[in-house]
């Protein structure tokens, strides 16, 4: 029996909507928050630390590793994430597409021009436009990306393996404002509270909506989502706070979970303070 030749003829893929790739970036940006809340709760070395400890261990990580003037140093409080990363079950490859990636293309593209205008020994010259490559502004991009490397991972470790009440909760260890704490903490429900929103409002587009929408409507609805999700917010956030007070909120935020300082806690903090400040001797 013949084929007819639209159906021998290969299907020509779809190209998504913009209602669609909308849908998806949503619910990616979803799905990586739930990925990292059930990771902190894995049984890896830095989930079964006080978050207190994580918080002052790990920035004196990070302050070592920015001020250290060797980059052996830098790179050894780097090897030191890592096995930290290791040590917590927290993938590499995690690392590599949340954090090295783009900590890479934003510092690269901000060191890249030191490379050629930083004076000193020239060790090549660019084809062509004969731009001269030094060794000191080899040496100063290298150390740039590498601490903002270090830095950015420290941070992620902290984020990946601690649930982000808790992070806040510690934070009032360095006596950090209430009322920043409170921002971030209210910031970070609403995020996700107006992702779920916007998902909702574009899937009840896309069950709505017949064929593809041209570069005008498309347009159209962009703006009058983000309109709608402004009035939404402003109007949640006025309810959500006359709440808070009736619930007895006067600026200070408790929570259920009460942080006690055990033996492996103490010597963590003292093996971090102690790696810090032999990585800040030998960084000088």
């Amino acid at each position: 029996m013949a084929i007819s030749s639209q159906t021998a003829a290969p299907r020509r893929k779809r190209r998504a909507s913009f209602v669609e790739r909308t849908i998806a970036g949503l619910a990616e940006a979803m799905e990586r928050a739930l990925y990292a809340e059930e990771l902190a709760k894995a049984n890896g070395l830095l989930q079964q630390l006080d978050p207190r400890v994580k918080v002052v261990g790990l920035l004196a990580l990070l302050v070592a590793a920015a001020l250290a003037r060797n980059i052996l140093v830098i790179l050894g409080v780097f090897a030191l994430a890592l096995a930290l990363a290791l040590l917590s079950r927290v993938p590499l490859r995690t690392l590599a597409t949340r954090v090295w990636l783009g900590a890479l293309l934003f510092t690269g593209t901000l060191a890249l021009p030191a490379i050629f205008i930083t004076p000193g020994q020239v060790l090549a010259r660019v084809p062509l436009l004969g731009w001269p490559i030094s060794a000191q502004g080899l040496s100063a991009a290298a150390y740039l990306i590498t601490r903002v490397e270090t830095a950015a991972t420290l941070s992620m470790l902290l984020i990946l393996c601690t649930p982000w009440t808790h992070v806040l909760k510690a934070l009032r260890v360095l006596r950090v404002p209430v009322v920043f704490v409170v921002i971030l903490g209210m910031t970070y429900r609403y995020i996700f509270l107006m992702l779920q929103t916007a998902q909702d409002m574009f899937e009840s587009r896309q069950s709505r909506m017949v064929g593809t929408l041209d570069a005008a409507d498309r347009r159209r609805l962009a703006g009058a989502s983000v309109g709608v999700l402004l009035s939404k917010s402003i109007q949640l956030s006025g309810d959500v706070y006359l709440a808070m007070m009736s619930r007895g909120y006067r600026g200070e935020v408790y929570t259920l979970d009460d942080f006690t300082l055990r033996g492996r806690d103490w010597a963590a903090l003292a093996g971090f303070l102690g790696t810090a400040a032999l990585a800040f001797w030998l960084g000088q």
